[in-house]
């Protein structure tokens, strides 16, 4: 082996223990704040708090690691404090509402935050979307829904849980009235027991977490699904199923593109690259953390880790959405 190449190779070494050095250096001491845009008790609040629990062991320095619920309007204040106020020094770590990077695709207002400039972390795993329907309500299929007014409760325009039932409006010929102004998921379970709405979207995997007493009681049905679908609904169409023109099918992916992100954190543009990556390799080391997977598997939460770079990629292609599509999608998002 060459004396040179050995040179090299020991100058490498050095370089990246002294880089990973200044990273503890630099957290050794501090708090990093994961701020959650939405209420207590939703699976983004539990997906946050979950990883906070355990990231704070292996990113340089053991900093400590605080979750805050910043919430208004389905978590878009909290992303624009991220992007424009936050520290951007790899101390503050948003739990970013996956529809955001289509909101920004389709140029609606009140997005201050250029998601591509945001630094993406991980995700324990994507989501299937679901639209769900009260026990009450006489709603059993996509059909029943087109021909009968039911109640949904949603937090927001721009959320997930807005936008999901106008766009089964809009393709589907679903008669949805959508309410807003809930604070969070939990706050719209409240309310579909209370008898004040009939439906709701959620993801699959939140029912399963949160409420797993309505599945087994059938307080609940699921009419349509999104995104990759869940191999214990197989009797439950797809989005793509209801909808049949192929163009509108265009809009309706980049409506979904979210599912591919799942719950994503994501840190501040400005972030320096070292400290970016330990916050990646530590996301990644707690998917294998024996304890993160025994809480996990006892909430019934699915780990297939979704990898910072690879959601960089996601973002990066969503906000490709040639203009015309992305313009149509707004009145579906504002």
């Amino acid at each position: 082996m060459k004396l040179s190449y050995l040179i090299s190779l020991a100058a490498i070494c050095v370089a990246s223990s002294a880089q990973a050095d200044a990273v503890a250096d630099f957290y050794r001491g501090k708090n990093v704040n994961v701020l959650i845009g939405v209420a207590v008790g939703g699976e983004y609040d539990l997906h946050a708090r979950i990883v906070s629990r355990y990231i704070g062991k292996y990113i340089p320095g053991n900093p400590a690691v605080i979750p805050q619920n910043m919430t208004g309007a389905g978590g878009l204040k909290m992303a624009n404090y991220l992007y424009e106020v936050a520290a951007r020094d790899g101390t503050n770590i948003g739990m970013i509402a996956n529809t955001f990077p289509a909101m920004q695709a389709a140029g609606v207002k009140g997005v201050m935050f250029d998601a591509n400039q945001l630094q993406w972390i991980g995700s324990i795993c994507p989501t299937v979307e679901t639209m769900t329907v009260w026990k009450t309500t006489g709603i059993k299929s996509i059909e029943d829904a087109r021909n009968k007014e039911v109640v949904v409760g949603a937090t927001g325009r721009g959320a997930i849980t807005y936008m999901f039932p106008a766009m089964l409006n809009e393709f589907a010929g679903t008669k949805f009235k959508i309410v807003t102004g809930y604070p969070g998921g939990n706050d719209v379970n409240l309310a579909m027991e209370r008898g004040e709405v009939g439906a709701r979207n959620n993801t699959w995997s939140s029912w399963k977490v949160t409420k797993p007493n309505w599945l087994v009681n059938k307080d609940i049905t699921v009419i349509v699904q999104a995104g990759p679908k869940a191999p214990d609904l197989p009797n439950v169409p797809s989005i793509e199923d209801v909808i049949p023109d192929p163009d509108n099918r265009k809009i309706v992916e980049l409506l979904v593109s979210g599912t591919l992100l799942g719950r994503p954190l994501a840190t501040t543009p400005g972030v320096p690259a070292e400290r970016v990556k330990a916050l990646r390799d530590s996301f990644d080391a707690v998917m294998k953390d024996s304890e993160f997977l025994k809480e996990v598997t006892a909430a019934n939460i699915d780990v297939d880790p979704v990898r910072g770079v690879a959601m960089q990629e996601i973002v990066k292609k969503v906000l490709a959405t040639p203009k015309h599509l992305a313009e149509r999608a707004r009145d579906l998002i504002e």
